[in-house]
C-alpha cells in the first residue's frame, strides 16, 4: 500500500453503528476521515513510519456520542452558579445555599439551578420563606432542574415588582397565596423573565470563557456533536468564532428559537437567514424550535385528561392552536426542519396534527420534523410517529429508573398513564426513529448515564410495558440515528470508511460488562476531525 494512516487504533472492540459491518478490531484515519475499518491483521497494511498507533487494550471504540437535545451555552454560563441537582432534603439545601453565599460575598444575586420540586421541609412545596430563612439580605433566584419553574426569596420578588403578581402571558404564573402575596414560585419562561431581566449579564469575554469551559466538559464525556436546542444569530456566531479560532471541540447544530411573542415573519427573515449563513463546517443551522406546552411538575404540560392530583386542570398550550398550526405550515413551506418541545400527551397530539396538516398543505418532502421530550404519549398516537416520519427525541436520564414516592412527576400523571410514560422502547419498536440526548442543564450531559438508564429502567408497577433497551439500540440512538436527525447520516454517526473521524474510546469493553456497570465507564480518548481533543 502506498498510503499510510496518520493514526491507527487497534486491539479494539469497535461498535461501528454500521449495519453492513457492525463490529471490527481496528480503525485507520488519514486527515479528518476514516479510511479503514476491519481486522487487526488487515490493519497492518496502514502502518507507516509516521503512523501514530494506539492500542485500545480490548476496550470499546465507537462513534462519538451525539447529544440530540442540549442547551450548551446556557449550561456553560451556569457552570459557576449554585448547583442543587444533588440535593435531596431541605436541610441539605440550606447548607448548600449558605456555603455558596459565604464563598461568593460579592455576588449581588445568588442564582442557581437543578432544584427539585417539593424540597421544602419534609418534602412539602417550597416557599419564599424557606429561602428567607437562609438568605434574606440578598436576592436569591433558584431554577428547577427542568428549567420551567423557579423560586425566589422575598427580596428578589420585591426588586422585580412581582410580590403581588403580574401579567406574564398564557401558561405562565406567579403563584400567589390566599392573601394575594407571592409564594416565591414562578412558573414558565414568561414569569421567570420578570426576575431574570434583573440578573447581571456576562460580558463577551466572560461568556466566551464559560463556553470554552463547557465545550471542554462535554468533550471529556465523549460527545462530538450536539443539537443545541435553543439558538439565534448571536449564539450561532459565537460558536462560529470558536470554530475559526480552532477552539470548538464539538460540532453544533442549532435552531432559531421561536417564542409566542416572536414576529411571524422571523421565520423567513431570521430562521431561514441562519440556515443560509450556517450550513457548512462545524456550525450548522436549518431548523426552528417551538414550545407547545410546559412541564408535568408544574402542571403546565398539556394533557388530554385531567392531572391525577389536580382535577379540572389539564395544562395549556403556549399558542392558540390555529396560530400554532399556521406557524408549522409556514416553517415547513420554507424548508425548515421543525423541533417542538412537547411533554404532555395533549401537546404531542397537537404537534402531530400540525405536522400532518403541513404535509397535506405543502406536499411530500424529506422533512424529519421532531418532537422533543414526549414524556407522555397517548396509545392512539404511538403509530403516528412512523406514519408521519416524525422523529422521537427523548432524554433517557430524565426518567425515574424505578418507583420514587417523592417524584412529583409520577403522581401528577397518575398510575393509569404510567404505561405510556417515557415510552422510548414502545416508540422505537413501533417503527419510530428514536434519538437520545440529555437536555443539559436539566440533567447531566453524560451519555453513558443515559445509556445506563435506558438499559436498567424498571417498571413502575406490574403490567407496565418494559421500556428497557438493548445496548446496540441505545447506542444507535446516540450515534447513527442522531446523525440522521440532523441530515448528517452520510458523514458521521458511524465508524465507516469515508466518514468523519469523530470517535470515542471508552474505558471498558461495554459489551462484556453488566448493564449496571455502565454508569462507571468513562472516555479515555475523544477524537474530533481525526484529532484527539480529550485524553484521560
Amino acid at each position: 500500500m502506498t498510503l499510510s494512516a496518520d493514526l491507527l487504533i487497534s486491539n479494539a472492540r469497535v461498535f461501528t453503528s454500521d449495519s453492513t459491518n457492525p463490529s471490527a478490531q481496528a480503525v485507520a484515519i488519514r486527515g479528518n476521515r476514516i479510511v479503514f475499518v476491519g481486522s487487526d491483521q488487515d490493519a497492518a497494511d496502514w502502518r507507516g513510519k509516521s503512523t501514530h498507533k494506539i492500542d485500545a487494550a480490548g476496550c470499546t471504540l465507537m462513534p462519538g456520542f451525539i447529544d440530540s437535545h442540549i442547551h450548551l451555552l446556557k449550561s456553560s454560563l451556569g457552570l459557576e452558579d449554585l448547583h442543587a441537582d444533588t440535593v435531596s432534603t431541605y436541610e441539605e439545601f440550606k447548607i448548600l445555599l449558605k456555603n455558596y453565599a459565604n464563598e461568593n460575598p460579592d455576588k449581588p444575586w445568588l442564582t442557581g439551578f437543578g432544584f427539585h420540586y417539593n424540597l421544602g421541609p419534609s418534602h412539602t412545596p417550597f416557599h419564599r420563606n424557606h429561602l428567607d430563612a437562609v438568605i434574606a439580605d440578598r436576592p436569591v433566584f433558584i431554577i428547577s432542574y427542568d428549567f420551567h419553574t423557579a423560586w425566589a426569596n422575598t427580596l428578589a420578588l420585591m426588586q422585580a415588582g412581582i410580590f403581588h403578581g403580574a401579567d406574564c402571558g398564557a401558561n405562565n404564573e406567579i403563584v400567589l397565596d390566599e392573601h394575594g402575596e407571592a409564594t416565591g414560585e414562578v412558573r414558565e419562561f414568561g414569569a421567570m423573565e420578570k426576575i431574570k431581566r434583573l440578573l447581571p449579564k456576562p460580558g463577551p469575554v466572560e461568556k466566551r470563557r464559560l463556553l470554552l469551559k463547557g465545550l471542554k466538559y462535554v468533550s471529556s464525556l465523549g460527545i462530538t456533536s450536539v443539537h443545541n436546542m435553543d439558538g439565534n444569530a448571536e449564539q450561532a456566531e459565537l460558536y462560529a468564532s470558536c470554530e475559526r479560532s480552532a477552539e470548538l471541540m464539538v460540532r453544533v447544530y442549532l435552531p432559531f428559537s421561536f417564542s409566542p411573542d416572536t414576529p411571524f415573519d422571523s421565520l423567513e427573515k431570521d430562521a431561514v437567514g441562519m440556515m443560509h449563513t450556517y450550513q457548512t463546517g462545524s456550525v450548522r443551522s436549518g431548523c426552528v424550535k417551538f414550545f407547545i406546552d410546559g412541564v408535568i411538575e408544574s402542571c403546565t404540560g398539556l394533557l388530554l385528561e385531567d392531572y391525577a392530583d389536580r382535577p379540572m386542570s389539564r395544562g395549556a398550550t403556549n399558542y392558540e392552536i390555529e396560530y400554532f398550526n399556521s406557524l408549522i405550515v409556514e416553517a415547513d413551506r420554507l424548508g425548515l426542519q421543525i423541533c417542538v418541545h412537547s411533554v404532555g400527551d395533549g401537546g404531542v397530539r397537537c404537534v402531530l396534527d400540525a405536522y400532518k396538516m403541513a404535509r397535506r398543505v405543502n406536499g411530500q418532502r424529506d422533512r424529519r420534523h421532531r418532537i422533543e421530550h414526549i414524556e407522555l404519549v397517548h396509545p392512539d398516537d404511538i403509530s403516528r410517529f412512523a406514519e408521519l416520519g416524525v422523529i422521537a427525541s427523548m432524554q433517557p436520564y430524565q426518567a425515574a429508573p424505578c418507583l420514587d414516592n417523592n417524584d412529583a412527576w409520577l403522581w401528577r400523571v397518575g398510575e393509569e398513564r404510567w404505561p405510556y410514560s417515557f415510552a422510548w422502547e414502545t416508540l422505537r419498536s413501533s417503527g419510530s426513529c428514536l434519538v437520545f440526548g440529555s437536555d443539559w442543564p436539566c440533567v447531566s450531559p453524560n451519555p453513558l448515564l443515559g445509556v445506563h438508564n435506558a438499559l436498567n429502567r424498571r417498571s413502575w408497577k406490574e403490567g407496565c410495558p418494559n421500556q428497557r433497551m438493548t445496548l446496540p439500540n441505545a447506542l444507535l440512538s446516540y450515534t447513527q440515528l442522531a446523525a440522521y436527525a440532523e441530515f448528517q447520516e452520510h458523514c458521521k454517526g458511524q465508524v465507516k470508511p469515508g466518514y468523519l473521524a469523530d470517535l470515542v474510546l471508552l474505558s471498558k469493553d461495554i459489551f462484556n460488562i453488566s448493564p449496571e456497570e455502565l454508569k462507571d465507564v468513562h472516555p479515555l480518548i475523544t477524537m474530533l476531525d481525526g484529532k484527539i481533543v480529550y485524553e484521560a
